[in-house]
């Protein structure tokens, strides 16, 4: 079951707890979202999927207490599954819990929760990007670089298919800065780590050498965007791109920044280029 296509009056109201909750209105918006709440399970106007949007949104804004947070994330997964399953909600409902498992640091649990996110799912493409952009990070953090580099490359890819351009420039600077580390002639492509991926019991610390042919691609969809504007005091992503032209000696890239130095305004950028 999913949400109707009829406009109820509990609908446009949940709109302006939307809008309050964009406006930073908490007060207001934790006064409504009970009333709402409070609507959304009564006879007259009973909906199971804005009930379930209704707790999840009061759980992120303290409406609960701390300590029950997770179960009611959890419960708003379970409940979508049953009434929304694989929708943009359900989505989002997973992502919220695997956030939160993140923030105290419960690492396992969290990639547990993306696991459920998997690009075999029926979630939007948008969803299991930014699941996988998350689960990259993760890893990242727990220095298992290998499926980490995999996880970035399948978002970036995803990414790339959708009107998410700041996720796909995102996605593909954070691939090419692991990239960077280990740079390969001989080294698999990322498409033959994906295609070959194999589950492992648990995650651990690992490496893997990124191929030349896949850092080239990425940087020139990264120069498409990136250099549209040069200006800004900290622009590490330009940073990247000019250590991917040392790396694999490729100068045409450093060319196109040295022909524009008056557009660059980041100073260790500049001495970069001028040295």
């Amino acid at each position: 079951m999913s949400e109707s296509t009829d406009i109820t009056p509990l609908m446009e109201d949940y709109i302006v707890l939307q809008r309050l909750l964009k406006e930073g209105d908490t007060s207001n918006a934790l006064q409504l979202s009970e009333e709402l709440l409070t609507r959304s399970r009564s006879i007259s106007e009973r909906n199971h999927y804005y009930e379930a949007r209704i707790r999840m949104e009061r759980a992120l804004i303290g409406a609960v207490e701390e300590d029950e947070i997770g179960n009611e994330l959890r419960w708003c997964v379970d409940r979508l599954n049953a009434t929304s399953p694989h929708s943009s909600l359900h989505g989002i409902a997973l992502l919220n819990l695997a956030s939160w498992h993140l923030n105290k640091n419960e690492f396992m649990m969290s990639l547990a929760t993306h696991s459920e996110i998997s690009p075999e799912t029926n979630f939007p493409n948008e969803i299991v990007a930014l699941s996988r952009l998350e689960t990259s990070r993760i890893l990242t953090r727990m220095e298992d670089y290998e499926p980490a580099m995999r996880h970035a490359w399948i978002a970036r890819s995803i990414f790339s298919k959708t009107s998410m351009i700041p996720e796909f420039l995102v996605s593909s600077l954070e691939w090419l800065d692991m990239a960077l580390d280990n740079v390969d002639d001989d080294a698999p492509n990322m498409d033959f780590h994906v295609k070959n991926a194999k589950p492992r019991e648990k995650p651990g610390v690992s490496t893997i050498a990124s191929n030349p042919t896949d850092i080239k691609l990425v940087v020139e969809d990264l120069i498409q965007i990136t250099f549209q504007d040069l200006s800004g005091s900290e622009r590490n992503d330009i940073g990247l791109i000019l250590d991917a032209s040392e790396i694999l000696g490729i100068n045409k890239w450093r060319d196109i920044l040295i022909d524009r130095l008056p557009e660059i305004q980041d100073r260790k950028l500049l001495a970069a280029l001028q040295s």
